[in-house]
């Protein structure tokens, strides 16, 4: 396999096709599989599949990988993924998935997709991983970042550079370009984890103390 960028989406296996975020997911995905980009997920049903669904429909010759888990109610990978792995357990599946991850997109989710934002969040704040920006998409995540920020921030249980590596961002398309922007600087080898401001200013983000919207 080509060593592609690539690019994890986290997000919810209950949302459908007739959701609008189901279609923003798909949307990010085909764009980002447009500009050579990799997309990996869970390889499940839900916005899972609206990003491969969305990978595979750019037909531009990128990988659309599924990392699919064994659940009691067995989830079955989904129709769209030209290579995917199956895992017993969730701590060797998401440790495949921050190996893998250039970055990482979070849509709306539950328990399974909080479990994987702070897992990267920790990975990074810890610098296991560096060069691996999280971008949270979608109105979901305003109330936890705002909470993150009063609650944990405040009582000062992390420091305010923590929240450096988090994005939020609402539209699709901004998505897409924050990613295609990161991507063009790996390949001219600029550190990432050292230019998160940049991209905080270069996208009209707001500071860090609020995630960025």
């Amino acid at each position: 396999m080509e060593p592609h960028y690539k690019v994890a989406i986290f997000g919810s296996a209950r949302i459908r096709e007739g959701d609008r975020i189901y279609q923003d997911v798909f949307q990010i995905a085909r764009g980002l599989a447009q500009s050579g980009i990799d997309v990996i997920t869970g390889g499940g049903p839900g916005l899972m599949l609206a990003a491969n669904a969305g990978s595979k429909s750019a037909n531009s010759g990128t990988h659309s990988i599924g990392l699919n888990i064994r659940l009691p109610h067995e989830q079955h990978s989904n129709e769209y993924l030209d290579i995917k792995q199956e895992f017993d357990r969730f701590s060797s599946r998401l440790d495949t998935f921050m190996s893998l991850a250039d970055a990482v997109v979070v849509a709306p989710g539950g328990i399974g997709t909080l479990l994987e934002l702070f897992y990267a969040w920790q990975l990074v704040q810890v610098e296991h991983i560096c060069e691996t920006p999280i971008i949270l998409f979608g109105d979901q995540w305003e109330q936890l970042l705002r909470w993150m920020h009063d609650a944990v921030l405040g009582r000062e249980l992390m420091d305010s550079k923590d929240m450096r590596m988090i994005f939020h961002i609402r539209k699709p398309e901004q998505v897409v370009a924050m990613i295609r922007t990161m991507y063009s600087d790996r390949l001219t080898m600029e550190h990432i984890c050292n230019n998160f401001q940049k991209y905080r200013v270069d996208f009209s983000l707001s500071g860090p103390e609020s995630g960025g919207r």
